[in-house]
């Protein structure tokens, strides 16, 4: 029996899915052999998620969105880094109610990227998703040793906004061991860096940007990305293009000028996690998150881990707390049934509060269904 399931965003982490579920099959079965795998699809609790497999947790000092400094972690196994770009620059590092679309800065972002590069990493998975800034990866840049300068020769401010005044770029100070570390871009969104599905349109809304931002922001990234084609060469519009590049506010487009390979999210994490090995000792793989939908098909982490199963011949069973998809387009992904929350407790609050207790008492059907 296999538990790779994702956070409940807003109620429950992975490890705490993983700890319910268990204890519902339990309840039923006391002496049935559980492995749990937490995972994540690079957004955040990706750190979580690695940190539970194994790796070790490491905290260090940066600045968050709006330059005031953060305790973020990142986590380390041997050579191997996992980074989250949410720890430092996510929304959950703004005050309540606070955004930023305009000067939000990914700065704290290239600061962990240096941590483990200081911690002797040599493969850095860099999970994206979450971001409070639009600014193109342009702070984690500058953190890394970039210079982005306006008309008078001084450095831009911070933000999409600020890129609207850059004249001349730098990169030649970018650190060197970067060079030589193999820097995977790990995310669940595939979209450019401008245009009607570029990172402004698509996200700068959820990230308090009002349609007037969202201009200015599209208009200032395309910028950043002309005024890099003077030094980087036709590289700076085909990143720009490129799948991937608008991901996490554009911070997709400057992993990719930094050389990074663009993966999907949560292949590269069952890939870091051992997901195979612990397939192969499963015959019942139970995935899920907190909203199984459309989201859910196009890179999440529960369709992820479904398709790995499938191809492995195992079967697949989902543990949610709503519910969208129908029984077939749940079979298409490979996930025999699904037990959302909402089917014990209909009141949707009630079942975010209380998502525990439910969401044990639905592991207990999950064991007198498949395991009696």
């Amino acid at each position: 029996m296999l538990i790779a399931a994702d956070k409940f965003k807003g109620s429950l982490t992975a490890v705490q899915v993983a700890e319910r579920v268990t204890a519902g099959l339990r309840r039923v079965v006391p002496g049935v052999h559980v492995e749990a795998l937490p995972v994540a699809d690079g957004g955040d609790g990706t750190v979580d998620a690695a940190v539970a497999a194994g790796f070790e947790r490491r905290e260090v000092r940066v600045a968050g969105p709006l330059g005031q400094e953060v305790t973020a972690a990142f986590a380390l196994r041997g050579e191997t880094a996992v980074v989250e770009m949410a720890e430092a620059s996510g929304l959950q590092r703004l005050p309540a109610g606070v955004f930023a679309p305009l000067t939000a800065s990914t700065y704290g972002s290239g600061e962990l990227l240096r941590a483990a590069l200081d911690a002797g990493a040599r493969t850095i998975v860099f999970g994206v998703g979450g971001s409070a800034t639009t600014d193109g990866g342009a702070g984690m840049l500058s953190a890394l040793g970039a210079r982005f300068l306006d008309e008078s020769g001084e450095p831009v401010a911070p933000g999409g906004g600020g890129l609207a005044e850059l004249a001349r770029t730098d990169l030649s100070g970018l650190d060197p061991r970067l060079s030589s570390v193999e820097l995977v871009l790990a995310s669940d969104v595939d979209n450019p860096l401008t245009g009607p599905k570029g990172a402004p349109a698509v996200y700068g809304p959820q990230k308090g940007a009002s349609p007037e931002d969202v201009e200015t922001l599209d208009a200032a990234l395309a910028h950043f990305a002309k005024v890099l084609e003077a030094e980087v060469g036709p590289r700076a519009a085909e990143y720009a293009a490129s799948p991937g590049a608008g991901a996490a506010g554009g911070i997709g487009y400057g992993a990719l000028l930094l050389g990074a390979r663009f993966r999907a999210g949560i292949e590269v994490m069952l890939d870091v996690l051992g997901f195979a090995p612990a397939l192969e000792r499963a015959s019942l793989v139970i995935t899920g998150e907190g909203s199984l939908d459309e989201q859910t098909l196009h890179g999440k982490a529960p369709a992820g881990v479904a398709a790995a199963a499938r191809s492995a011949g195992r079967t697949v069973v989902a543990v949610c707390g709503r519910l969208a998809l129908s029984p077939e387009a749940l079979l298409r992904a490979g996930i025999e049934r699904a037990y959302p929350l909402t089917s014990v407790e209909p009141d949707v609050a009630r079942c975010i509060a209380d998502a525990g207790p439910i969401l044990e008492g639905v592991a207990v059907r999950i064991a007198e269904d498949y395991l009696g």
